[in-house]
């Protein structure tokens, strides 16, 4: 169905892959874990941090008794926000004194408490941890202390530094390599291809679902589907997300073929753990915009590095995109990839979804006529 595909790693600095990357690899592990990493800009400022989405009460005390009490939690722009205030580049709150179990109230909880007095602006060094965080699909709440030169209190713990993040995991977004292939059949398509991909930090999994024989030197139709576990696997009527994946294969067949890829962002990029607690917050009322903004997300935390090396290792470089998102249209254009136009694919609409559909497209411009499809449906 189509030709093979040449690994997409970049040349190696060292035999066992990029140290940019691989620093950057062992800092998210490192950070789910619960342990602390270091990051540093280069300049001599460092910043050891734990992630609060991933600590516990003991694991946050040690933090706080080795920072002697200079400790602090870093929340996102989006997140002051939600707590009325404006700090353009995040604010940090010192925590000396302050427990563990008020922290969450601070960080992502819907009714939290004022923010405190005493904040102050972030910096660089905490975008960076927050860019781990999301890397790792952690919340970006983040406790810090900054490192004095010299300070080895921290030296066993994992480095990594804003030029890592920089070079070494935006390198490692677009290195993708072919590692498996095989024909599978599909109910109401027939006969598909998967190609599986791996690459980017964690080396993760992604699929190329292969419909027909599309021609790969001329205009493919492709439909980039973010994976929804609730919708995709088990029919949530919160989302139209499934009705979307399967329609969108079966438009691919009716033009003849083309190609749907599967990425590995649930929540529009944020995590499982994260769209559910998002989900709460969404059935006491909050659209979704307005959900991820408690968490501390922005309204849509999606990349496509990974489709676009996908498409290349496919040999695609011009599109027929399958979506109702001219922001995902923008991305791709972006990132080198040519899209001729954009076909819609719709969902059905139910009670539980109308909201969801609207804030699509009032909040987050798609291309959706809501009263349309439902006049359409009745």
């Amino acid at each position: 169905m189509s030709p093979t595909a040449p690994a997409m790693s970049p040349a190696a600095s060292s035999p066992f892959g990029d140290p940019a990357a691989i620093r950057c690899e062992r800092a998210v592990a490192e950070l789910r874990a619960g342990r602390p990493v270091v990051i540093d800009d280069s300049q001599g400022q460092r910043l050891a941090f734990i992630a609060l989405d991933s600590s516990t009460r003991s694991s946050y005390t040690a933090f706080a008794e080795v920072a002697a009490g200079q400790h602090y939690l870093f929340l996102t722009a989006t997140r002051a926000r939600v707590l009325g205030v404006a700090a353009e580049h995040g604010a940090r709150v010192p925590l000396a004194g302050i427990d563990f179990d008020a922290l969450p109230s601070l960080s992502y909880l819907r009714e939290p408490e004022p923010m405190p007095a005493g904040w102050t602006a972030g910096q660089a060094l905490d975008d960076g941890a927050v860019e781990i965080a999301r890397l790792g699909l952690l919340l970006p709440a983040m406790v810090g202390v900054l490192l004095t030169p010299g300070d080895d209190r921290f030296d066993s713990c994992a480095q990594v530094s804003l030029c890592d993040l920089a070079q070494g995991a935006e390198q490692a977004a677009h290195a993708y390599e072919l590692v498996a292939r095989s024909p599978v059949p599909l109910r109401e398509v027939g006969m598909t291809e998967f190609a599986v991909f791996r690459g980017g930090v964690a080396q993760r999994d992604q699929v190329a679902i292969i419909v027909g024989n599309p021609d790969f030197a001329g205009v493919v139709p492709v439909r980039v589907h973010s994976s929804c576990l609730t919708g995709d696997l088990f029919g949530s009527l919160k989302c139209d997300c499934g009705d979307q994946l399967r329609r969108g294969l079966r438009k691919l067949k009716e033009l003849g073929g083309g190609v749907l890829l599967y990425l590995d962002q649930e929540g529009r990029g944020t995590g499982i753990a994260a769209k559910m607690r998002a989900y709460g917050y969404q059935h006491d009322g909050l659209d979704t915009i307005d959900a991820d903004a408690q968490l501390g997300f922005g309204a849509d935390e999606r990349r496509y590095g990974s489709a676009v090396a996908m498409l290349q290792g496919l040999g695609v470089q011009r599109i027929q995109l399958l979506s109702n998102n001219p922001t995902k249209a923008q991305r791709l254009r972006h990132a080198g990839i040519e899209v001729v136009d954009c076909v819609p694919v719709t969902g059905d609409i139910t009670a539980e979804n109308e909201h969801y559909l609207r804030t699509k497209a009032e909040r987050a411009g798609h291309m959706l006529d809501v009263d349309t499809l439902i006049q359409a449906a009745q």
